[in-house]
């Protein structure tokens, strides 16, 4: 498993609960991760030092889970090396690593999404600002770690934000403005077959109530009891096998897990973004409900044998994550301090911690290493009572200067999160 964060330690939990898997190794892994399994202080986006590791442990499976390794061509070194990978290549992965090149591929594949336009300068940003309107979109073109996105009434900022890519020698993506409630579906694909997991929600912005600058994400729920029937196997026919289509048909085929970001607007189901690995809270509660041993299935993908997966099995239970973010965090984060309350966290009926941006001190003691520290996930018999354990669990967790959402998943476990009827008419076709 290579890659520190929380979504790593979740899927190594995952791999740990599959009886067919007889060991599992992370790096470089964090204090959380190394409680679990033989943890290596390796560069994850260094990819000979990965394929020298992968080597020396006979490793059956290389599992790629951050963007910046993806992007690195990590996931071709340990491919040429003989050992299977789940993880698309670096020409793959540019889904993710160019926002520009997947509205490309989206336009030649039909695939429905905002129209946008790609600007290179101050002038060509005001002229899509002004031709899209408020609410204004704007994104880094590269990778930002879910952070490179502003969406803003305040046209000034949309323009600064803009600027600032551009001063760092980027280009931004202007879009328009997508109404209705957003929707995380991850995809797994061994370049041919797609296989879908369950759909989740996510919460990008750092405060209640959606306010504030964009995040990794602070928070995520599975399953999504409001979303229309038949959504997932409408992404799966119209967004994600065209895409896995028009990938191997470019001779870049894209082995590993595509995560479709969607909103459903009254327009009907348009993609927002595309990423090229599991996301980051979405995967915590989704893994949390996964009943279908991961290590078979992520085996299977990257050997393109997913068309035996059948059909996934899931657990009844609903799953709340809750994110504990470091002080200052999206800015530059507070590190190093101590984190208490752990183990009280995980003795709660189900409830788990896994870690993201956490090291170990001198001492051993657990510290804090990056923005996103944690999350506490729960599992419940409905939204509600999952959300009270999580919330429980995050109550005995101390971080000086931590800051976590209060209303993760609040809305869906009352009923208030509606999607907007498709007008006559929309619904079909790629915007352009």
């Amino acid at each position: 498993m290579i890659g520190p964060g929380g979504r790593e330690h979740a899927i190594v939990r995952s791999l740990l609960a599959d009886p067919a898997v007889s060991e599992v190794h992370a790096a470089p892994g964090n204090a959380g991760i190394a409680q679990i399994v033989p943890t290596h202080p390796v560069n994850a986006n260094d990819p000979d030092a990965v394929t020298a590791l992968a080597r020396a442990l006979a490793a059956d499976l290389v599992v790629v889970g951050p963007e910046a390794p993806l992007a690195a061509g990590v996931s071709d070194a340990v491919r040429a090396a003989g050992i299977p990978v789940f993880g698309p290549s670096r020409a793959a992965a540019q889904l993710e690593a160019s926002k520009a090149f997947a509205k490309q591929v989206m336009a030649e594949a039909g695939v429905p999404t905002a129209m946008a336009r790609v600007a290179v300068n101050p002038g060509e940003a005001a002229d899509a600002l002004d031709a899209f309107g408020a609410p204004y979109v704007v994104k880094d073109d590269g990778l930002a770690a879910g952070k490179g996105v502003v969406v803003t009434d305040d046209r000034s900022a949309a323009l600064a934000h803009a600027q600032s890519c551009f001063e760092a020698g980027g280009t931004v993506v202007i879009e328009e403005y997508l109404d209705g409630p957003e929707v995380s579906l991850f995809v797994l694909s061994d370049g041919h077959t797609a296989v879908p997991l369950a759909p989740a929600q996510d919460f990008k912005r750092i405060f209640d109530g959606d306010e504030g600058p964009n995040t990794g994400g602070m928070g995520a729920y599975s399953p999504l009891e409001w979303a229309p029937a038949g959504l997932v196997e409408e992404v799966v026919e119209r967004v994600a096998q065209p895409t896995i289509d028009e990938m191997a048909k470019r001779g870049t085929p894209f082995v590993g897990v595509l995560y479709c970001g969607l909103a459903l607007t009254s327009r009907g189901t348009r993609v927002i973004e595309f990423n090229a690995r599991f996301g980051d809270p979405e995967t915590q509660a989704v893994l949390a409900r996964l009943r279908t041993p991961l290590g078979g299935l992520l085996l299977a993908a990257a050997t393109g044998q997913l068309g035996t997966a059948g059909d996934l099995r899931w657990a009844p239970e609903a799953a709340v994550a809750v994110v504990l973010a470091s002080e200052n965090y999206p800015g530059t984060p507070r590190t190093g301090d101590r984190i208490r309350g752990l183990k009280k966290a995980e003795k709660l009926e189900g409830v788990h911690v896994l870690h993201a941006g956490t090291a170990l001190d001198a001492d051993g003691k657990v510290i804090s290493a990056g923005g996103r520290v944690l999350a506490v996930v729960a599992l419940g018999e409905g939204l509600e009572q999952a959300r009270e354990r999580a919330y429980e669990g995050m109550a005995l967790i101390r971080l000086e200067g931590g800051q976590y959402r209060r209303d993760i998943a609040a809305k869906a476990a009352r009923g208030q999160i509606s999607v907007p009827r498709v007008r006559n008419g929309a619904g079909t076709g790629a915007e352009r």
